[in-house]
C-alpha cells in the first residue's frame, strides 16, 4: 500500500475499541465508568471517522463536520466526569448546561457543512478548514481547563485515597491531552506559526489515546472485584 494516511487513526480506533469491549466486559456500570467509557467510545469513533477520509476517500464535507460533533463533546463530557467525582454535580441538573456550547456548535455548523473541508490527511494526523476555529477552539479547551482546576483543588482536600487515586489519573490524563494546545499557543506567541491550528483538535485526539488508558483504568480501578482478581487492591495498598 503506497498511501499510508489515516492508518496512525485506525490503530488507534482500533486499540481504543479493544479497551472499550474488555470494559464492557469487566467493569461495574457505575456514572463514572459509564461517562468514562462513553468518551472511550467518542475518541474511537473519531479515530475512525479520521480513517475513512484519510485512508477510505470520504472526503465529502458532512464526514469532517461529523467528526467535529463528535470531538465536540468530549471536553464537556471530560469535565461531567471530573464533577461527578468530585460531587459537584449532585447540586442541581443545571450541570447538563455544559453541553450547551457543543449543541450549539453542532446545530450552527450543520447549516454551513460545506465549508467543512479535509485540508491534509497524514498518517498520524488530518488538518481541517472550518467556520469559526478560534471560537470553536475557545469553547473546546475550557471545560479542559476547568477539569484542572477542579481535580486539583479535589486532590488537594480529598481524604478519601481511592477517589485520590482516581483524581491523579484524570488529571495526568487531562494535562497530557492539552500539550499539543500549549505547542501550538507557543509556536502562534513565539514565532507567528499558525500552521498547527488547523489539525491541533486531531493531534489532540491522538495525545488522547494515553487519556483513553487512563480512563480504562480508572474504570477498573472504580469496579469491585473478588480478591483473587483485585489487582489494584495489592497495588495501591499501604504496607
Amino acid at each position: 500500500m503506497d498511501n499510508w494516511n489515516g492508518i496512525g487513526s485506525l490503530l488507534i480506533a482500533c486499540l481504543e475499541l479493544l479497551l472499550l469491549f474488555n470494559l464492557l466486559v469487566f467493569i461495574e456500570k457505575n456514572k463514572i465508568n459509564k461517562i468514562a467509557m462513553v468518551m472511550i467510545a467518542l475518541l474511537a469513533a473519531y479515530q475512525s471517522m479520521e480513517f475513512l477520509m484519510c485512508q477510505v476517500g470520504l472526503q465529502d464535507s458532512f464526514y469532517p463536520y461529523l467528526a467535529f460533533v463528535i470531538i465536540g463533546f468530549l471536553p464537556p463530557l471530560n469535565l461531567l466526569l471530573a464533577l461527578t467525582l468530585t460531587n459537584y454535580q449532585n447540586l442541581n441538573r443545571n450541570v447538563l448546561m455544559i453541553f450547551i456550547p457543543a449543541i450549539a456548535f453542532s446545530i450552527y455548523y450543520l447549516f454551513v457543512i460545506p465549508k467543512f473541508v479535509v485540508a491534509k490527511c497524514a498518517v498520524l494526523y488530518a488538518s481541517y478548514h472550518y467556520p469559526l476555529g478560534d471560537l470553536f477552539g475557545a469553547f473546546y479547551y475550557l471545560p479542559i481547563l476547568i477539569s484542572i482546576v477542579l481535580l486539583i483543588k479535589f486532590i488537594k482536600k480529598e481524604a478519601d485515597k481511592k477517589k485520590k487515586i482516581i483524581a491523579k489519573v484524570l488529571l495526568f490524563g487531562a494535562i497530557f491531552i492539552s500539550l499539543p494546545s500549549l505547542l501550538g499557543f507557543s509556536l502562534i506567541i513565539t514565532s507567528n506559526n499558525y500552521s498547527i491550528i488547523s489539525s491541533i483538535e486531531s493531534i489532540m485526539c491522538k495525545f488522547a489515546f494515553i487519556y483513553a488508558v487512563c480512563l480504562s483504568f480508572v474504570c477498573l480501578y472504580n469496579s469491585p472485584f473478588n480478591d483473587e482478581r483485585n489487582y489494584f487492591k495489592y497495588l495501591f495498598n499501604n504496607k
